[in-house]
């Protein structure tokens, strides 16, 4: 995106993995919940996540240890013009789809096409700005844009490619699970039972087993995913020795409740992988396409009475950190303090319509450090007694008399937000609300979610030391009121609009930055998620025969590009 790569052209490995790696082995893999579909790629039914990751590729592929960066995969080569209104890509000859097939400029154009019009909501933001796709030579095509968007140039080259011949006369988004889409990627299913298990194996014709792209990664021969009711039984299985290896999330339970006798005797290790990406936001998103949500001094109460101490040492031991705003812990994170320099430019010509607090600076709200978290509990009182709510009673209402209660939907599975909402319960039945706890099964909380069905709901977007395109679907204004949406909480700002803009044609890496730091500003104040805490470290327990890099870990840290994508299996 800016300057160069960090990596030659005759590169013989990416930084990160270890280019010796064997291959082999088995591991298993434990999800929460079930799934109803094997295509990742369309709006209806729940599919394994990890599909996505496995078995599909596409033209380019990122280096995690590079905020910015692309390097060729399906591709061999890259054209842009200067100002980023086209890219050219030609294919790999030797490029290949899991069933032997070559991969071709037809199925490339039809990829983008089909995932433009048919694809997930994610696909289609992209197409939009799309002006043309035309083949150029017996290899090679050319994506023209309609935006001044930077970014696109390699936005385009991260979609993945699927196989046209596989659906001609079929309906692609309605094949749940009688047909997987066939992909590129090494892994192939082999296996599966609805709900229950999916079983992928190491194809051993991949096609891209001896790029330096791809050297030292995609090591072992079988992964299987099992399928739990929640976490708890899942980490009960893994005790069990049914599972090889666990993300832990939990500060507290990683230091209390990871004692049991196969790590006592070594059979299972514990591994922390640091990172140095923006913490993200996880927590409780409100919907302000509902009162009294659409009200920023009633988000700012319910900020207010979230105590935040209290809860992170009862749930975590007080271990892990907060989130303090969406790209904190990182450079791009806003600045104490009132806006300066750049990020004020920005920002000033949308100074009527700006969240209080996003000019003049914002931070959470902070406890006094006691169970009761009365200062606060005050301050929420008097802002709802400011947007019209009167305690009468004991029940919270306003002046038609109706009274204040919310329900937060949550997935069954999700049993450590079931017990911080319990916890914020007590303090809100003080305020005078009422709080219902809606727990469903994965379907339901996807229909729902999709729907824009709910008050609150459990929230999580993880973002990178690269934001760019995704941040439009996820905060905005043309999303707002879109079913699917992934802008849950349905802020609709001229500013984030204006700020994504902003960094979408930057052509320096300070004005990239500024505008991440100035949307960072419009998201905090607007009061939009309760935050939680930082997930800063990752923290996963495996087993001894599951061997990853540790002398050299990506900038990225863990993630789905990490494990199980440079780990091997060893016998000792």
């Amino acid at each position: 995106m800016y300057g160069d790569p960090a990596l030659p052209p005759d590169f013989v490995s990416l930084p990160y993995v270890n280019p010796e790696a064997p291959k082999g082995g088995r591991v298993v893999f434990g999800n929460t919940g079930g799934f109803d579909s094997l295509n990742p790629f369309v709006p209806k039914g729940t599919p394994p996540w990890q599909l996505r990751f496995l078995s599909y590729e596409s033209l380019m592929g990122r280096s995690w240890d590079e905020a910015f960066t692309l390097y060729g995969l399906l591709a061999e080569s890259v054209e842009t013009a200067p100002d980023r209104s086209w890219v050219e890509y030609t294919l790999r000859q030797e490029a290949r789809f899991s069933d032997g097939s070559p991969v071709t400029v037809e199925d490339v154009i039809w990829s983008y096409e089909t995932l433009g019009a048919q694809g997930h909501l994610r696909f289609r933001g992209f197409q939009a700005q799309v002006a043309g796709i035309e083949q150029t030579g017996p290899r090679s095509l050319r994506i023209r844009f309609n935006t001044d968007n930077r970014e696109l140039a390699l936005i385009a080259g991260l979609r993945p490619i699927l196989k046209k011949a596989q659906w001609q006369g079929k309906d692609f988004t309605a094949s749940g699970l009688t047909e997987a889409p066939i992909g590129t990627g090494a892994y192939v299913v082999t296996d599966f039972e609805a709900g229950r298990y999916v079983t992928l194996r190491r194809n051993p014709d991949y096609w891209g087993r001896d790029l330096p792209f791809r050297r030292g990664t995609q090591n072992f021969d079988e992964l299987r995913i099992e399928f739990y009711g929640d976490a708890t039984v899942l980490f009960e299985a893994f005790k069990a020795g049914q599972i090889s290896a666990v993300r832990e999330f939990n500060a507290e339970k990683w230091l209390t409740q990871y004692d049991f006798p196969a790590i006592t005797r070594g059979d299972v290790v514990k591994s922390e992988i640091p990172n140095q990406r923006p913490s993200g936001m996880t927590g409780l998103v409100m919907n302000t396409r509902r009162a009294p949500f659409d009200d920023w001094r009633v988000r700012e109460a319910l900020l207010s009475a979230f105590n935040f101490d209290y809860i992170n040492d009862t749930m975590t031991g007080g271990v892990q950190p907060r989130i303090t705003s969406y790209f904190s812990s990182s450079e791009l994170a806003v600045r104490p303090g009132p806006a300066a320099g750049r990020v004020r430019t920005l920002l000033a010509p949308y100074a009527d319509s700006l969240p209080p607090g996003a000019l003049e600076g914002y931070s959470l709200p902070m406890g006094d450090g006691t169970a009761r978290n009365r200062d606060n509990l005050r301050r929420a009182m008097a802002l709802l007694n400011e947007a019209g709510w009167r305690v009468q009673e004991g029940v919270l209402r306003n002046a038609k008399g109706g009274s204040f209660g919310f329900s937060v939907l949550l997935r069954q599975a999700d049993g450590e937000m079931q017990r911080v909402v319990d916890l914020y319960s007590q303090a809100l039945r003080r305020l005078g609300i009422e709080v219902r706890v809606n727990t469903v099964d994965d379907a339901q909380y996807a229909a729902r979610i999709a729907a824009l069905d709910f008050d609150m709901t459990n929230f999580r977007r993880d973002l990178s030391l690269s934001p760019g395109n995704e941040q439009r679907l996820y905060w905005g204004s043309a999303g707002a009121g879109q079913e699917g949406t992934r802008n849950l909480m349905g802020m609709a700002s001229p500013a984030a609009d204006a700020m994504i803009d902003a960094m979408l044609t930057s052509e320096s890496r300070e004005d990239f930055t500024a505008a991440v730091r100035a949307l960072d500003r419009v998201l905090t104040a607007g009061r939009y998620v309760i935050p939680i805490w930082q997930y800063d470290v990752s923290r996963i327990a495996h087993i001894r025969q599951m061997k990853y890099p540790a002398d050299r870990l990506p900038i990225y840290g863990d993630g789905v590009n990490f494990m199980p994508d440079v780990w091997w299996y060893e016998e000792e």
